[in-house]
């Protein structure tokens, strides 16, 4: 019988808690790093306008990733299987199971923001004037804002090209490496997102290098690491539990889309508060049944763990 993720090494990655530490923590660090590469490493000129920075940036942001999917297979060993879908499986990179992956986590995430939804609705519905007219001009509004959507390089920037990227270095390469390290399943749900939050200390220096004052900075990032690390808990937890790398993708697009959860308004007159702390509630309560694995997998080869760590030992 498979492991959940079908795969199952030939013999057991041998690698020391301190080394996996320490890969995760140059993965954190290479990330970052390399994106100042083109300017500092390759003396390119710098970027005449925020497309050609980003486009830069998302090419710095694939080598990282590319790095990172290569470090972590050669120090477990993943060329040891014989089968192209067992090694991408190690990443939680599988064909199965798409429709759960995409939707329970979407649905999960969304008990959150019912607040935002509450205070979006009421808005909405407080400037709806009625009529054909009306939805004709939504309908060409939804239609105009896809088509810039599109065009729009930091729409790639924040619901393709970081939830991707992100996910594969902070999620699919290190928390094998942390479990094959020895750490426990709950120890690396609370330690992994620490590198992803501090991966993003360096828009810090960049808001500072761009004349923000510096605790006027020094809040913005304090606040980004908060919610950093909140989310690092809960997309740490998705993978862990349903071994499908596109589970925290999708909630990572859908909280970018989001922003930070609305708690109160004053213009609903309590109702997005009610909502955020039902849904609130709600979430917490579906947690583990929705992230089950058996949802998510068809066999356990007698072994809980998603990639068969269990076995390899």
């Amino acid at each position: 019988m498979a492991t959940p993720a079908g795969l199952l090494l030939a013999s057991p990655p041998v690698i020391s808690g301190v080394a996996a530490m320490a890969a995760c923590a140059a993965m954190a660090v290479f990330y970052v790093a390399v994106l100042y590469a083109p300017t500092v490493i390759l003396r390119f000129p710098p970027p005449t306008s925020l497309r050609t920075f980003l486009h830069r940036r998302f090419a710095c942001a694939a080598v990282a990733s590319a790095a990172s999917v290569l470090a972590t297979a050669s120090l477990l060993r993943v060329w040891s299987l014989s089968d192209f879908a067992d090694m991408f499986a190690v990443f939680g990179i599988r064909k199965d199971h798409l429709i759960q992956a995409v939707a329970i986590p979407l649905l999960l995430t969304s008990l959150v923001y019912a607040g935002s939804f509450v205070a979006r609705v009421w808005l909405l519905v407080s400037s709806w004037g009625g009529g054909d007219e009306v939805e004709i001009g939504c309908a060409q509004r939804l239609a105009q804002w896809i088509q810039a959507a599109v065009a729009d390089v930091m729409v790639w920037r924040n619901y393709v090209v970081a939830p991707f990227t992100e996910e594969l270095v902070f999620r699919a390469c290190m928390i094998p490496l942390l479990l094959c390290g020895g750490f426990k399943m709950s120890t690396i749900i609370f330690l992994s997102p620490i590198f992803f939050s501090l991966a993003h200390l360096n828009h810090f220096f960049e808001l500072h290098q761009q004349g923000c004052n510096f605790m006027r900075a020094l809040l913005i990032v304090g606040v980004q690491l908060g919610y950093t690390v909140i989310f690092g808990w809960y997309a740490t937890f998705l993978l862990i539990r349903t071994g499908n790398l596109l589970c925290p993708i999708i909630a990572h697009v859908f909280c970018n889309m989001m922003g930070l959860p609305v708690f109160s308004s004053p213009r609903t007159k309590g109702a997005a508060l009610v909502a955020f702390l039902a849904g609130s509630i709600a979430f917490f309560w579906l947690l583990f049944p929705a992230t089950s694995p058996e949802l998510y997998n068809s066999s356990f080869d007698r072994c809980s763990c998603w990639h068969g760590f269990c076995n390899w030992k």
